[in-house]
C-alpha cells in the first residue's frame, strides 16, 4: 500500500503512520527500508530504473517476511487499528470559553 493509502485503512488524519503501526508492522517496514538500503550499497544502482528495481527487491523481500510470519500465526499481520487508541472528536458543537 501507498503510504495514503495505509493512512486511509487505519482511519488517521494527520499523525504519523509509523505512530499507530503495530509492533510487528514496523518491524516489516524497516525490513524492506534496510534491505533496500543495503542492497543499493552492495550493487550501486544508477539511475531511476535501477534504484525501482532494487526497492522492488527491498520490497519482495519485506513481503516474503510478511507472508512467512502470517503463515505461522495463521493471522493477518497488516491490520487497521490504530496502535495509539483513540478518538476523533468532530467539531459539530462549538466549545464555550469563559
Amino acid at each position: 500500500m501507498k503510504a495514503s493509502e495505509y493512512k486511509d485503512f487505519k482511519g488517521i488524519r494527520k499523525e504519523s503512520l509509523r505512530d499507530n503501526m503495530s509492533d510487528l508492522e514496523l518491524l516489516l517496514t524497516d525490513i524492506g527500508d534496510v534491505t533496500t538500503r543495503k542492497l543499493a550499497k552492495e550493487h550501486k544502482p544508477h539511475g531511476l530504473k535501477a534504484n525501482k528495481i532494487i526497492a522492488k527487491a527491498g520490497g519482495e523481500i519485506a513481503s516474503n517476511t510478511k507472508k512467512e510470519i502470517e503463515l505461522k500465526l495463521g493471522k493477518k499481520v497488516i491490520n487497521s487499528k490504530n496502535n495509539l487508541n483513540y478518538k476523533y472528536v468532530e467539531n459539530k458543537e462549538k466549545i464555550e470559553t469563559k
